[in-house]
């Protein structure tokens, strides 16, 4: 008799689910990204808009993604969904952009975004060890790549996170939930004293609407939702650790949907708070808006307070990120559609380590080069292409499998699907329309997982016929 193999531990119940997708999406975007929204849209009243248009669209992504990870809680989450909801080489597509681009970028991105905040209290990190001038391919322009103390300290932080994440599902549960904590109530800190104690500045003479509408207007809303959508985006990401949630037929759709509206109305609020007490000038312009917001209505010492938070709010996306995007090359691995080196379950933690270390190394190169930033602009495209895939995957799902149990069904089915997938394929016709060079690497780079599907299909196909021989 064979011996039993190891499985993944249900270790996240209702409240760590809920930190996971609240922690996740909070991460640096709501104390960055109105600023560039600002600018892009120039109107108080379109940046709202754009949160709540990117809020409606995240949250009917997340009505239908409930339905699919409560009928199929397993590890890999939007990668077994394409699988069995469109065919195999979609969910292989998917996990082959996810694990070698999209999730190590993003980690690499998060660790670098918190090392900004952290720069506040120790500037010597952005100190230049060595510098390098090198030439661009093909234009001959002249570049500068600095290597700052600040890369090796992030990657530090991706490895201290993997570890934690290493020594067990609960441990890293238990560090979302208390970290989660401590990041949303320094939002509403800011929120609540902004309301109370800030004095009311002047009204603005620019009214809250533009008057008229041109095309420009529709490009810096295009624009300004592409910010939006960033700091909403990990709605998802509680899908792929789906097998280690307690009672995943409940829990999983009351996070996702339960975390995506209430980071839509934290969100809200604290934009409520940044033009209250800022001018849309100071907004546009400012680089943290959230610490400039508190320095002007409670002093430095309080906007350094408000800025350690972030600090911890950067680490806590971090520490989802790193658990979520490990369950992905886990569960490839494990059907012989990836590197061998990412399956297995660490006997003792009962956790992936192989993909949690696959996963921690590649995260590591890319914020030590410095240079992921351009790479995850080329995933962006594709990310969306694979969120209106997902989410259109729960079409084939109640085609292919009628009789699989469904504990939720997606409210406003089949509407409410097709809005976000129309959605989501508009955002990426605009990404390519403006980024067309990045968007065709983009491509090109997922194509190029095509003839690893297929030589890792001949591997498993051999491997049936010799082990029925």
């Amino acid at each position: 008799m064979g011996e039993k193999k190891l499985e993944l531990v249900k270790g996240l119940g209702a409240w760590a689910a809920m930190a996971m997708v609240v922690g996740h999406i909070i991460g640096t975007g709501v104390f960055l990204v109105p600023s560039a929204m600002t600018r892009a849209t120039g109107s108080v009243g379109l940046v709202f808009l754009v949160w709540i248009v990117g809020g409606i669209l995240s949250l009917f992504g997340a009505l239908t993604i409930a339905e699919l990870g409560a009928a199929m809680p397993e590890a890999g989450g939007a990668y077994v969904y394409l699988r069995r909801g469109l065919g195999p080489v979609w969910g292989f597509l998917f996990g082959w952009m996810n694990n070698l681009v999209g999730k190590p970028a993003s980690i690499a991105t998060i660790a670098s975004g918190f090392l900004i905040f952290l720069g506040f209290f120790v500037p010597a990190l952005y100190t230049p060890i060595f510098t390098l001038h090198l030439t661009v391919p093909f234009t001959g322009h002249p570049s500068e790549f600095a290597f700052t103390w600040a890369q090796p300290v992030a990657a530090a932080a991706i490895a201290f996170m993997s570890l934690i994440n290493y020594l067990g599902v609960r441990l890293a549960g238990r560090v979302q939930v208390v970290l989660t904590a401590v990041k949303i109530g320094a939002i509403l800190a800011v929120v609540v004293l902004g309301f109370l104690f800030a004095g009311k500045r002047p009204p603005g003479g620019q009214p809250l609407f533009p008057s008229s509408f041109h095309m420009s207007l529709l490009t810096g809303f295009l624009t300004a939702m592409v910010s939006a959508l960033w700091a909403y985006d990990g709605w998802m990401d509680l899908t792929f650790a789906g097998s280690e949630i307690i009672e995943p037929q409940k829990n999983i759709p009351r996070a996702l949907v339960g975390g995506t509206v209430t980071v839509g109305v934290i969100y809200l609020l604290a934009n409520a708070v940044y033009f209250r007490v800022l001018p849309i000038e100071a907004v546009a312009a400012a680089k943290n808006v959230a610490s400039e917001t508190v320095r002007v209505f409670a002093g430095a010492r309080a906007a350094a307070w408000i800025t350690a938070a972030m600090v911890l709010s950067g680490f806590t996306t971090l520490n989802s990120s790193v658990l979520t995007g490990s369950r992905v090359p886990y569960a490839m691995a494990r059907d012989g559609l990836f590197f061998r080196l990412a399956d297995g379950i660490n006997s003792r933690f009962r956790t992936p380590g192989g993909a949690i270390a696959f996963q921690a190394v590649i995260g590591c190169l890319m914020v030590l080069t410095g240079q992921f930033d351009d790479l995850y602009s080329l995933f962006i495209f594709a990310q969306w292409i694979f969120y209106g895939l997902s989410v259109a995957s729960v079409y084939g799902s109640r085609r292919k499998e009628p009789n699989l149990p469904r504990p939720y069904r997606a409210w406003g089915y089949p509407v409410v699907p097709a809005i976000f997938v129309v959605g989501a394929f508009a955002l990426t016709l605009n990404l390519f329309l403006q980024r067309p060079v990045r968007s065709s690497i983009g491509l090109l780079l997922i194509l190029a997982g095509l003839p690893f599907y297929r030589y890792w299909t001949r591997e498993k196909s051999a491997a049936g016929e010799a082990a029925l021989s």
